[in-house]
């Protein structure tokens, strides 16, 4: 039976945990998954590989409002999908030829589970360790629904590896998956139709907000909203799926050559035997951790989304960097900073948030604020002739800070960040906005002006 002072679970952002600063402990490093874990393999990367040609092909759409003539002639999807896991697969390969390499870590590509707390079995294998971190990350929800064990479906984790660019498609879920991939697909030619529960899409964001993206999505692809699936079964003789739904039209049955599941995804701490180990899991599933990501058995440690629900990157490097110096430095631990964590979603159009929504605002008895800018109100918004999309901020009325920052639009993304230091670094919004120079006309106008909406 081998012994290791640690025990890493998870090749993600766990995987860069180990350093030189560890190069005199004896580590293993567990992951049954393909090597580089969620964001490099199936979720962030590849995934705003695929967004960003979908962008280009969807161009002539906003171009023609412009006075500008573009068509687009054809979508080599075997060469966009070729070029881009043609980047990934030689870096997951990489990371784990060259973790392995490292005399100071062994690395186990089997499921694994605890026997106890300080055992686990891997594979075939038992091994022990003084402490663990659990980097396990998450995996799709799979609806039970009735026939899907009949039809072959696919998640995120497989969609973006298809053989062929496909006629149709229905995506079952309202949310960022269901979004980016609903944009890359349609963008590319594919017939999408989107299937949602809710009376929204991104129901999660501020409901302004939320509305605005599923009228706009809408004008682009088929986007049912208030319908419920009731079930699947192979399309006629045999070739695609065949997706029956209830809701505002009725019972209706929809063809389809693929079926995308965007149901969201579950933490992966189900799979580990954790009772065993002492380490609790709340009613979701996720890990419980307290402030310095350790969790209920104190020498096990935990990050990314196998505990965290806001199921972020930049969140489990965040965590990753916070356990790595606890590990480090045992008597003198630091905590995560979860204050104001950002997300953005890389569809058409872009929608990025962070803090507060209006309503949760409202929910909490906060005395806030609320204004709306119009990008088409900026110079560079009269360039693009926009008329669809605006940034919404949120302030505490007693101490005029930001509380929440809600944009909707071109470049989202990043024009969310100015609003992410201010509120991380408790800046007053008429500061940020009077306190620097703002390139004129640029987009990041519509940031400045928000600002200088709220009182002074």
């Amino acid at each position: 039976m081998q012994h290791f002072d640690l025990v890493i679970i998870g090749s993600g952002s766990g995987n860069s945990i180990p350093d030189e600063r560890f190069a005199d402990l004896d580590i293993a490093l567990v992951d049954k998954g393909v090597f580089g874990g969620t964001c490099l393999n199936v979720g962030c990367i590849p995934t705003k590989m695929f967004v960003h040609p979908a962008d280009l092909a969807a161009s002539p759409g906003h171009a023609a409002r412009v006075g500008v003539d573009l068509e687009l002639r054809q979508v080599r999807f075997a060469e966009i999908r070729d070029r881009i896991f043609g980047r990934i697969d030689p870096i997951s390969e990489g990371g784990l030829t060259w973790r392995a390499s490292n005399e100071n870590v062994t690395v186990f590509q089997q499921t694994a589970h605890f026997l106890d707390p300080h055992t686990l079995q891997v594979g075939e294998e038992t091994i022990t360790a003084d402490r663990f971190v659990l980097a396990a990350g998450s995996r799709p929800v799979i609806p039970d629904l009735p026939g899907m064990d009949t039809v072959r479906y696919h998640t995120s984790d497989t969609v973006m590896r298809l053989p062929e660019l496909p006629r149709s498609m229905v995506v079952i879920g309202g949310g960022y998956i269901a979004a980016e991939l609903g944009h890359v697909f349609a963008s590319y030619g594919t017939r999408v139709t989107v299937v949602a529960r809710g009376d929204r899409m991104l129901r999660g964001e501020d409901a302004e907000v939320s509305a605005r993206f599923t009228e706009l999505l809408g004008r682009r692809l088929d986007v049912r909203t208030g319908t419920a699936v009731e079930g699947v079964r192979p399309g006629p003789d045999g070739e695609g799926v065949t997706v029956s739904l209830s809701g505002p039209d009725g019972a209706v049955d929809l063809d389809a050559d693929v079926l995308l599941v965007a149901t969201g995804r579950v933490p992966n701490g189900d799979t580990l035997a954790l009772d065993a180990a002492g380490v609790e899991l709340d009613e979701d599933g996720y890990v419980v951790v307290d402030a310095h990501q350790r969790t209920t058995a104190a020498h096990i440690w935990a990050l990314g989304d196998v505990s965290s629900p806001a199921q972020l990157k930049h969140v489990a490097n965040h965590e990753a960097r916070v356990v790595q110096h606890n590990l480090l430095h045992p008597d003198a631990l630091v905590e995560s900073d979860h204050r104001f964590v950002p997300h953005a979603v890389f569809s058409d159009p872009q929608v990025a948030s962070v803090g507060l929504t209006e309503e949760q605002a409202r929910d909490r008895g906060l005395d806030y604020v609320a204004v709306t800018q119009q990008y088409g109100d900026v110079a560079f918004g009269w360039a693009m002739e926009d008329t669809d999309h605006f940034v919404k901020l949120v302030a505490d009325r007693s101490t005029g800070l930001l509380v929440g920052a809600h944009l909707i639009g071109p470049e989202a993304s990043s024009l969310v960040q100015t609003l992410i230091q201010a509120m991380s670094f408790g800046q007053h919004p008429h500061a940020v906005a009077r306190g620097q120079y703002w390139i004129h006309p640029a987009m990041a106008e519509v940031v400045e002006n928000a600002l200088l909406k709220l009182p002074a």
